[in-house]
């Protein structure tokens, strides 16, 4: 790996608190020599002097960093379950559920957990908290509003029921916005909130080496209560469940011992 690169990393982590030598390493610096090419920075260095005195480049580097793609219901199948088996098996011994939608993107996900959720609940019940290492992602998640292609899985008297359409946009209830508290969170390196009852986090890990997934692995189950249900996205599949204290509950699904 070259110095330029290795200096870019070392000052963007204690610039940011980000390191990213715990993402997938060819996969990163590829990003990141298009977008530092893009710019027209001859090198990393270069690169890096310039994002530290513009806010609006580093914003835009985070952008990069932080893949937000997400719509509502992504893979439906998987959200059926969760629906059908995964809330009544939690509901089962309490009445309220404590949710946490880890690397949220823009909002869809812990939306589609709020509107399962009043399935079974009211509104007042259901506090979910959705928390993201992008600034802006959060802020685009507060405001609630999506193009009809984030919508495309939502079934459609979900839609009807909880977006209003404005010309080509769809807005989201505020009753269901009142359920999802956003915050700023950065899986690496900051602490998680422990007593969790359903965890999601999907589509997100498959950027992280394999010692930094474990890591995240073992964060998650720690966070998690007893007969607590972990939900990972479609290509995440934990091979070794166990290491981490968790069972296998459905497709996706892990359940802590």
């Amino acid at each position: 790996m070259s110095h330029d690169y290795q200096e870019f990393v070392a000052n963007f982590k204690l610039k940011s608190g980000i390191d990213l030598y715990l993402y997938k390493e060819a996969q990163m610096k590829r990003r990141l020599t298009s977008l530092r090419d893009k710019k027209g920075f001859a090198d990393f260095q270069e690169y890096y002097r310039s994002l530290h005195k513009n806010p609006g480049l580093f914003n835009e580097l985070l952008d990069r960093i932080t893949i937000n793609v997400s719509e509502f219901y992504r893979n439906r199948q998987r959200w059926e379950v969760l629906e059908n088996k995964v809330v009544p098996h939690l509901l089962k011994k309490r009445k309220h559920i404590k949710i946490w939608s880890a690397a949220c993107s823009t909002g869809e996900e812990p939306y589609t957990l709020a509107i399962i959720l009043n399935q079974y609940l009211p509104i007042d019940q259901i506090k979910i908290v959705a928390t993201d290492i992008d600034e802006k992602a959060i802020q685009r998640a507060k405001l609630g509003v999506y193009p009809e292609r984030a919508l495309r899985e939502m079934p459609e008297k979900m839609k009807q029921k909880y977006f209003t359409k404005q010309q080509s946009l769809y807005k989201i209830s505020n009753n269901i916005k009142s359920c999802v508290t956003f915050k700023k969170h950065n899986l690496l390196a900051d602490q998680y909130e422990p007593q969790n009852d359903l965890i999601v986090c999907r589509n997100v890990l498959i950027y992280f080496t394999e010692d930094a997934k474990s890591t995240i692995y073992t964060k998650f189950s720690k966070a998690l209560n007893k007969d607590g249900i972990f939900f990972v996205g479609s290509t995440e599949q934990i091979f070794s469940p166990h290491q981490y204290r968790l069972k296998s509950f459905d497709t996706f699904f892990y359940r802590k011992d």
